[in-house]
């Protein structure tokens, strides 16, 4: 104990005996512009935010050729609303309050059938000002998902995001695959229901396709 003490001691004796360490100067020198032109503002194209801020269904896939319309076509015009969405959840009162708490904004949908393949793709928009709830929507959504399915594999270039197939058949003796991935404040789901097995290589390159236009 007194050895602790004296070296203790000693270590403030050292810090005390040393010269005080000068501060930096408030004024710092004035850098120089690098000369030359500024460079060009992005385009609508290359600008993720203008994109967003945008017409939100200007991002969705367009129907394919041959296709035809939905049998329970969702939303309005495109559009969908926070109760519409919150009633694709088991639980549409739970989620209709979690949505206002996580400062949900709008979201776009897009759906159409070919031959038994029903597609539906959602794009949900969160403010994500107090938190990142984009993110928070796309961790919960590949949680369930990732419990459910029996296969999963990466959308190239999206980072987390993951198409799933091979699942149990849905409530209507349906074959499922899903696939989300989130660009900025955009969480994008994309579901596909079928009375035929879903191929994995087909729901990921409607996903791939999907997060190409975002």
């Amino acid at each position: 104990m007194l050895g602790l003490v004296a070296g203790l001691c000693a270590g403030y004796t050292v810090q005390a005996g040393r010269a005080p360490t000068p501060l930096p100067p408030l004024s710092q020198p004035v850098v120089a512009q690098a000369k030359g032109k500024a460079p060009a503002p992005l385009s609508a194209a290359q600008d993720r935010k203008v994109r967003s801020d945008g017409d939100l269904r200007d991002m969705l896939l367009k129907r394919p050729a041959g296709a035809s319309d939905a049998e329970y076509p969702a939303g309005h015009d495109g559009w969908l609303s926070m109760s519409e969405y919150a009633e694709s959840f088991t639980r549409p009162a739970g989620a209709f309050r979690q949505l206002v708490s996580e400062e949900f904004r709008r979201a776009a949908v897009a759906d159409w059938r070919e031959g038994s393949l029903d597609v539906r793709i959602r794009l949900i928009q969160f403010r994500d000002e107090r938190a990142v709830a984009s993110q928070d929507a796309l961790d919960s959504a590949e949680k369930w998902a990732g419990e459910e399915s029996g296969h999963s594999t990466a959308v190239p270039g999206s980072g987390t995001g993951r198409v799933y197939t091979g699942g149990a058949l849905d409530s209507g003796g349906r074959h499922r695959a899903e696939a989300f991935a989130r660009r900025g404040s955009v969480l994008m789901e994309v579901w596909l229901d079928s009375d035929e097995p879903i191929a994995a290589q087909k729901a990921l390159d409607l996903a791939q396709r999907q997060w190409e236009r975002m």
